[in-house]
């Protein structure tokens, strides 16, 4: 890919931030050496963002609100950047990516940006670079960055840690449904959202915040704070309003007791041991000796003949020997 002009991506040309996302998700050697170049000059121009997750169990009508999030956003004079994470298929590793035609109205603004990306198998529904293409958004002036995760049922423990505040969107009838969220989202969500609360469903709506203000008690400990459950209704654009103001009093709140800029810190501490972890299982697939010993131990330990720990000794063995 040709390189890209960090001074236009910082002017907020959607065309070249366009392009920068793209090349940090390329898995070509060049173009990784140019996205790193390119993450390293924009990084003075990052941070200025509030970032912000989003998951939810199916049908919970994720797009709907997103697009209904968006544009309050934009209505109080700020740029939306969403970054949709598609599920790749398994089998041939394609995506729909069809999250423009799903947010039609906010992808026609010009203070809005949609970029969806495919999730290419990765665990919790977040595409690997999605952290780089945070960055790549925020040098780009946006305000707000919306990730989109693929959905509840895989670990939403990724995204939540890539951002300064993580919801989860819920359907009206609580039921069975409340028995298939984990617990550890639970633990980590700041704020559940009951949507869909109109017409016949209102009724529903309520006895379902109930259900879930007592599963918070139940199951967060004192360590996770306190979560608060709403209800809205995405279609009608009811309470969204109410929603991003208790997420801007959150990050206001957090930014004065010092804890907002330490949740971040944190978060790149973490994203700098994810990067070294696979830049190490990089190297072990790529050194020529454990590829020539690999097949051979694994259908040793598949025939039983061996431990799984013992061929894994064995390789990093071949691994240390250079």
């Amino acid at each position: 890919m040709p390189d890209i002009d960090p001074a236009r991506l910082r002017a907020g040309d959607r065309r070249s931030l366009a392009r920068a996302i793209t090349l940090c998700e390329s898995s070509n050697y060049a173009d990784m050496e140019k996205a790193q170049l390119l993450l390293d000059a924009i990084m003075p121009y990052t941070g200025n963002s509030l970032r912000i997750g989003i998951s939810g169990v199916p049908g919970a009508g994720k797009s709907t609100f997103i697009e209904a999030f968006g544009l309050d956003w934009v209505e109080q004079g700020k740029k939306v950047a969403v970054l949709a994470i598609d599920p790749s298929s398994p089998l041939v590793g394609g995506s729909i990516l069809g999250d423009k035609t799903r947010m039609e109205e906010l992808a026609k603004l010009d203070a809005a940006f949609i970029r969806p990306s495919p999730s290419r198998g990765c665990q919790g529904g977040v595409a690997e670079r999605t952290r780089e293409a945070i960055l790549l958004c925020e040098a780009a002036g946006f305000d707000i960055i919306i990730v989109e995760t693929v959905g509840v049922g895989q670990s939403e423990f990724d995204v939540a840690r890539m951002v300064d505040f993580f919801m989860v969107l819920l359907l009206p009838n609580a039921g069975d449904e409340l028995q298939g969220i984990k617990r550890g989202i639970l633990e980590l969500a700041d704020l559940l959202i009951i949507n869909k609360c109109d017409g016949p469903n209102r009724a529903q709506a309520q006895s379902a915040k109930a259900n879930y203000q007592s599963a918070l008690r139940l199951l967060r400990s004192a360590a996770h704070g306190s979560a608060e459950v709403v209800t809205c209704s995405a279609l009608l654009r009811e309470e969204i309003g109410l929603i991003r103001q208790r997420i801007e009093d959150f990050a206001k709140m957090g930014q004065q007791a010092g804890w907002f800029q330490t949740r971040r810190q944190s978060q790149n501490g973490e994203w700098m041991r994810y990067i070294l972890q696979r830049m190490l299982e990089n190297s072990l697939y790529c050194h020529e000796g454990v590829r020539h010993r690999l097949p051979e131990l694994e259908n040793a330990v598949i025939e039983g003949l061996i431990t799984p720990l013992t061929a894994a000794r064995q390789l990093m063995t071949i691994l240390r020997s250079d």
